[in-house]
């Protein structure tokens, strides 16, 4: 093992390590000459007694090691202008400077100037968001665990649900059985018009990803379509 890849708060799972493990996979890692890819995209997303710790923070020693990945698309809801940025040993930022200016160019100068405007302002419009997002995540989690046969961990950041169709993967519903939640997820969409991401797509089948990152509303109507949906599973 050369490297790895360390994410928290998680996509797709919304979990979030708490500092004593962060810290023991830094010390793990310095020690083992391992290099860690730290993705903190989500790091003002956590909720409740949840907090976010970086890696190279709490195990200096790792620094010379360790490549951070952040940007703008999650805290500042910037997903459409494509900017973020790389933290890492200069050797490695040349490196990733040469691949990235043959692969893109550079970042439009209007995406530059908004990202920038993002990062020096305050997180006050962050935290007004991210109390709308705490409050669909309960509620998200509530009503995913109301329908028979599925289950969900509660999400401690980012704004993703990620329940397990265990029970529902298998059982024929409106003359189909869907096999698999690759299967299911396209049955959901046929059915009722909501989306939701197998878990195949991050190997890990028989769950499903769904996003809280919208109306309450929308929420609501989509959770409790699918509910009634999957109700009729036999």
């Amino acid at each position: 093992t050369k490297a790895m890849i360390f994410v928290s708060p998680s996509n797709p799972t919304g979990a979030v390590y708490p500092r004593a493990e962060v810290e023991a996979i830094g010390r793990w890692a310095a020690e083992h000459g391992i290099w860690v890819i730290s993705d903190e995209i989500y790091e003002h997303l956590v909720y409740g007694d949840a907090s976010f710790h970086s890696m190279p923070a709490l195990v200096p020693e790792l620094a010379e090691r360790c490549v951070v990945v952040n940007g703008v698309a999650k805290t500042y809801a910037m997903t459409g202008w494509r900017v973020g940025w790389m933290i890492a040993p200069p050797d490695v930022t040349v490196a990733a400077t040469n691949l990235q200016s043959h692969s893109t160019s550079n970042v439009a100068n209007v995406s530059q100037v908004a990202a920038l405007a993002g990062v020096s302002g305050d997180l006050s419009a962050v935290a007004m968001m991210r109390a709308a997002f705490d409050r669909r995540r309960r509620r998200m989690h509530e009503l995913l665990n109301e329908i028979p046969g599925v289950s969900c961990v509660e999400p401690q950041g980012a704004f993703y649900c990620f329940p397990s169709f265990a029970g529902v993967v298998g059982r024929e519903i409106r003359g189909r059985r869907a096999g698999t939640t690759l299967e299911l997820a396209g049955l959901v969409l046929d059915e009722v018009g909501v989306a939701i991401v197998p878990g195949e797509a991050f190997g890990a089948a028989g769950y499903g990803r769904l996003s809280y990152a919208l109306g309450d509303d929308d929420l609501v109507e989509g959770v409790t379509r699918m509910g009634k949906l999957l109700a009729e599973a036999e």
